[in-house]
Parts: C-alpha cells; sequence; structure tokens
C-alpha cells in the first residue's frame, strides 16, 4: 500500500472525498459567497424561522457529489423538500451558478483546479434507440363500426 505525505493528505481533506458523507463547505469558502444568501432570522412577533442557506447549500452539495435520491439526504441537512426548493430558487435566479464560479475560480487561483482544460462526461447522454426520427403526426382516424 503506497504511503502518502502530509501534503497529499491535506489536499484530500481541503477538496473532500466522494466517499465522506460528511464533506461541507468550509468557513472560508462560505465567506466566498455568503453574501448571495442573506439570511433573516424570524421576526419578533415569532413565525417559523426559514432553513439557513449555508445548511441548505451544504445539503445540495451532499446531493450532487454523492449522486443520491433527494429522498436520501441526511438528517443533518435541512428537510429534502426544502433543499430542493432552495436549488430550484437559486437556480432559477442564477445565484447558484453565482456561487459555483466563484468556489471554482478560488480553488482555480489557488492551483487546486485548472479550468483552461475541461471535457463533457456523455455517459448521461440519454441516446435511447439511436437518433431521434421525425416523429409522425398522430392523425385522426375513422371510427370503426
Amino acid at each position: 500500500m503506497p504511503t502518502r505525505s502530509r501534503t497529499e493528505l491535506s489536499r484530500l481533506v481541503d477538496t473532500g472525498s466522494r466517499t465522506d458523507p460528511t464533506v461541507e463547505l468550509t468557513d472560508k469558502q462560505w465567506s466566498l459567497i455568503e453574501d448571495l444568501f442573506p439570511w433573516e432570522p424570524p421576526a419578533p412577533q415569532g413565525g417559523r424561522p426559514k432553513a439557513k442557506p449555508r445548511a441548505c447549500f451544504n445539503g445540495i452539495m451532499w446531493i450532487l457529489r454523492t449522486g443520491a435520491r433527494w429522498k436520501d439526504l441526511p438528517e443533518r441537512y435541512p428537510p429534502k423538500s426544502t433543499c430542493h426548493d432552495r436549488l430550484k430558487e437559486w437556480s432559477e435566479s442564477g445565484l447558484f451558478d453565482q456561487a459555483l464560479e466563484r468556489l471554482l475560480r478560488a480553488l482555480e487561483e489557488s492551483e487546486i483546479l485548472d479550468l483552461t482544460e475541461t471535457f463533457a462526461d456523455g455517459t448521461f447522454a440519454s441516446a435511447k434507440k439511436g437518433v431521434n426520427r421525425l416523429d409522425r403526426h398522430a392523425v385522426a382516424k375513422e371510427l370503426r363500426l
């Protein structure tokens, strides 16, 4: 079994492991995107507080990293419906893309990631039954008697 240097091990810990279910944003990473996701405590009159954005973001990243189903989201994160709703809201508003861009840029600046060379993985490209053919439009048929 090959041994790894402290530098290699610390780099693995900093970037996370696909098999480690507890990978979450560090305080430094969160500080890069925190301003995109403001959180307000409940009003003095009371009411249910919204889930904190950092917890939701970590839950979303857990789903994206593991490829698990929403119903398998661990209990340490906000409810699956909350995380899913936030992902939808943040994606539609462009906030999620902005956050990912900032995080990726920070990785690139620290030379952990090189974005000049990327590729697309085609394993998820749907090509069932070959190329899409022009579908025939449904034509009304006469009733049989």
